[in-house]
């Protein structure tokens, strides 16, 4: 059994009975507070963010295999959408195995993802990514493709406008993705899982209040 809840930007928390694992924690950087968590694991899509290194958290980012209490998690490098194909592959995607339930990341990543990429994203049962757009992240179509090519049965869009965040670039409402992919919606505070047989047959939205 697993919750999904949405933070803002990138950042989502998922908790189980176990543990909670916190991605991209460092929400002050557009303008909201730090989430108050407990007995949790910090993932990062990027460097920049993650928390202020500390001894008392265990944060992790990049590629690489990882396990901590009941996430299994696999990364894979990535190209920004707001770098070149010259620079350094500065992001990670994340495949994220908990209870049996597959989760994918990601981040504000170029959309043209490799097989490299997908092969590490692999079956996806909920797949977490942003759909903001104008040039610094993937916009409404650039993530449906995305979708398409990963086939999960729920989608969690983020990093979608927000009156509450200061994003460096404005960002489209989540509407725009929701009309490009037209798939049923489901709004919610929370996302509920408790098995796979809980998963919907057919691709839902799932779009999840910010908490």
């Amino acid at each position: 059994m697993l919750d999904v809840e949405y933070k803002g930007g990138n950042s989502v928390l998922i908790t189980t009975k176990e543990k909670q694992l916190l991605l991209d924690p460092n929400v002050e950087l557009i303008g909201l507070k730090r989430s108050k968590v407990t007995n949790a694991v910090f993932l990062a899509t990027e460097e920049r963010f993650m928390l202020p290194k500390s001894e008392d958290i265990v944060q992790l980012e990049g590629p690489g295999e990882y396990e901590v209490g009941p996430f299994a998690i696999r990364g894979a490098a990535a190209q920004r959408h707001i770098d070149t194909d010259k620079d350094a592959k500065k992001s990670t995607v994340y495949h994220i195995d908990v209870n049996g339930i597959r989760l994918a990341v990601i981040g504000n990543v170029d959309p043209k993802l490799t097989e490299e990429q997908l092969e590490a994203i692999g079956v996806t049962d909920v797949l977490i990514l942003p759909v903001g757009g104008n040039g610094y992240t993937l916009d409404a179509k650039s993530a449906a493709r995305i979708v398409a090519q990963v086939e999960p049965k729920i989608v969690v869009p983020v990093h979608y406008a927000d009156d509450a965040v200061s994003y460096e670039v404005s960002q489209d409402s989540v509407d725009a993705f929701v009309s490009e992919l037209g798939a049923p919606v489901e709004h919610d505070s929370k996302l509920k899982l408790k098995a796979t047989a809980s998963l919907p047959a057919a691709l839902t939205v799932y779009v999840l209040s910010r908490s």
